[in-house]
């Protein structure tokens, strides 16, 4: 199991370039559908994305996700989403008209928060590290004893 500090970079990586490509794609999408329709197709394609690439690179399983992973993942996604519209909203309340500066700051400081969240989750809740995580034992042709095999790595004798 890696370090809570290298599955954060990974994290980040993953989740960044997911979300930049998604922030590309969505208004190309939208000049032949509703931007509201395009948004939410790229939104669950890269949620599903993220998800595959969390549990393989990100914190290191080994498996693909299953359903119930996927539903957590998309859970805690869905959670970001409020918290990031609930900043904007109250920043529009307290100030009807912020100008672009005050509105990318709030939406930026609510994301890293949110991510930050949405990492612990998926750490803790979705993909915990413990020894159904670490790697399984199997046993090496000719060797007596098992050898571990986690992160994708197999350790020979």
């Amino acid at each position: 199991m890696s370090s809570p500090l290298a599955s954060f970079a990974r994290f980040v990586v993953c989740g960044g370039g997911v979300g930049l490509v998604s922030g590309a794609t969505v208004p190309l999408l939208a000049h032949s559908m509703p931007w509201a329709l395009a948004n939410a197709l790229i939104t669950v394609a890269s949620t599903l994305l993220c998800t595959e690439l969390h549990a393989l690179f990100t914190f290191g399983t080994g498996n693909r996700p299953g359903l119930r992973r996927h539903l957590q993942s998309a859970g805690s996604a869905a959670v970001a989403y409020a918290v990031t519209s609930a900043a904007i909203l109250i920043l529009h309340l307290l100030n009807p008209s912020p100008t672009l500066l005050w509105e990318q700051t709030v939406y930026l400081s609510a994301s890293g928060l949110a991510g930050v969240g949405r990492f612990l989750v998926l750490r803790l809740f979705v993909f915990p590290p413990g020894p159904a995580h670490e790697g399984r034992a199997v046993r090496l042709r000719g060797t007596r004893t098992p050898v571990r095999v986690g992160d994708g790595l197999l350790l020979t004798t």
